[in-house]
């Protein structure tokens, strides 16, 4: 006689809720967070007109009269970025290190009037992407996002499991609107996880590659570009990523990996011998970098960094919303030689793919249209996370925690066991948390729940 098929629905379910549990606030912080930044070229244009917004002018002020306005303002800061206008209506931008503060301060470009300031860390898109980034706690924040954006891997693949129709099609590729209480939300957060399970994945795969951990693996293996590249200017130890941090984005991510270059004809003896730690003292001027910017045709938009020590470069880099513009120049302090050009072309393969990927999560690319689609995303998350909870809620056995009962009569599920330990290796946090997550439900839940049988049948 032959043995029925094993229903494996209840152990996809446990591990669906173990899942749900963790990611379910990381996924509403995400997307509310990820609206804000969203819809960034918007808020900022609503709240902070009088900075960003001039009358458009004849002549512009040349880039070292704007920076010594701002010098003479700031006497104790240090000027480490310069943001050219954008266009004919839009203030010149200066980042200045003033008091421990991060400032940006907002200058006429053609009068050299300095319009006001902003704490670069301390307003609300820069407070958006921190929280979104590494919850404004540095590295451990970006592990736990790192964590949570793995483990949401598992939900959507338990979760498809789940979903897989078995007959039906009411509750399944649509909601039963008729219905009420649990039913209702089961299916709202059944059919909402089934049509956007795939646009999720893209949202968390694209935007795992910025995080600390397997972010870092990721762009080593595949962000490389040939060491030829670098040949004929001597390079520091120093990565463009550095440039980049939780509240601001600099240099593209295909060029986080790679090294800055060294000015001076006789960079590398100077590096051997220390003096790379002397301040930096550039003979060529601010305006000069700029019309190098222009000369080579740089999308406007971009951002010029001053070198900070007697080694450092100029680097010009727009990380623009289409990916092919982007570009990253690489300046010498002292002779205006570009070291180095790159420009989208040069990426690899895998590179290209990873930026497209990163304008498509942050809804850059194609304006409006794309800014729509992944607020749509963000608003399919939240509905399935707050669905998931009530649902939980709603099904939860009074005074207990509710964790779907598991069959121990059930053999090895072999698809089950692959699946989680092809995720394991792929995201090793996912791994290391999974070993976790199992040794707790097999020592203390599995044994709570035993025990709570047996009382239950006793009596």
């Amino acid at each position: 006689m032959k043995q029925p098929k094993p229903n494996f629905y209840n152990l996809a379910w446990r591990w669906h809720f173990y899942a749900g549990l963790f990611v379910a606030p990381f996924m509403v912080m995400l997307a509310l967070t990820g609206i804000i930044y969203l819809f960034k070229p918007q808020l900022d244009s609503l709240m902070y007109s009088s900075l960003l917004n001039v009358p458009a002018g004849h002549h512009t002020v040349p880039a070292d009269d704007l920076l010594q306005k701002v010098k003479s303002a700031y006497p104790q800061g240090q000027v480490t970025q310069y943001l050219p206008p954008v266009n004919a209506e839009r203030s010149a931008q200066f980042v200045v290190a003033n008091a421990g503060h991060e400032l940006n301060v907002f200058v006429d470009p053609y009068h050299g009037d300095i319009l006001g300031e902003q704490d670069a860390k301390q307003n609300l898109q820069a407070i958006a992407r921190a929280i979104h980034g590494e919850l404004m706690i540095g590295t451990v924040g970006d592990r736990l996002i790192e964590m949570a954006a793995g483990w949401g891997v598992v939900l959507v693949v338990s979760g498809v499991f789940l979903w897989w129709p078995r007959g039906q099609a009411a509750g399944i590729l649509w909601p039963r609107l008729s219905s009420r209480g649990r039913v209702l939300w089961r299916d709202l957060h059944a059919v909402t996880g089934f049509w956007g399970a795939a646009l999720l994945l893209v949202m968390l795969l694209s935007g795992m590659t910025w995080t600390g951990f397997w972010g870092k693996q990721y762009a080593q293996v595949w962000n490389v570009f040939p060491a030829a590249m670098w040949d004929n200017v001597p390079t520091s130890d120093v990565e463009a990523g550095s440039l980049n941090n939780a509240a601001r984005q600099t240099v593209p991510w295909a060029m986080e990996n790679t090294p800055m270059p060294m000015s001076g004809d006789h960079a590398e003896h100077m590096a051997h011998g220390g003096m790379q730690h002397g301040p930096a003292a550039p003979t060529i001027r601010l305006q000069d970098v700029q019309n190098i910017a222009v000369e080579r045709k740089v999308e406007p938009g971009y951002s010029i960094t001053l070198p900070t020590t007697a080694t450092g470069v100029f680097t010009i880099a727009v990380f623009a919303d289409d990916p092919r513009n982007d570009a990253t120049l690489h300046v010498d302090q002292y002779t205006g030689k570009v070291l180095a050009d790159v420009r989208f072309e040069q990426y690899g393969a895998v590179a290209r793919a990873t930026e497209i990927g990163v304008m498509l999560h942050e809804g850059k690319m194609f304006g409006t249209f794309n800014q729509i689609i992944v607020l749509l995303i963000c608003l399919m998350i939240l509905l399935s996370a707050v669905s998931g909870v009530v649902i939980w809620w709603k099904r939860r056995p009074q005074g207990k925690f509710g964790v779907p009962p598991l069959r121990h009569d059930l053999p090895k599920w072999k698809t089950g066991v692959v699946i989680m330990l092809v995720l394991a290796v792929v995201f090793p946090l996912v791994g290391a948390s999974l070993v976790v997550v199992w040794l707790l439900d097999r020592l203390l839940l599995s044994r709570l729940g035993r025990q709570a049988e047996s009382a239950s049948t006793s009596s």
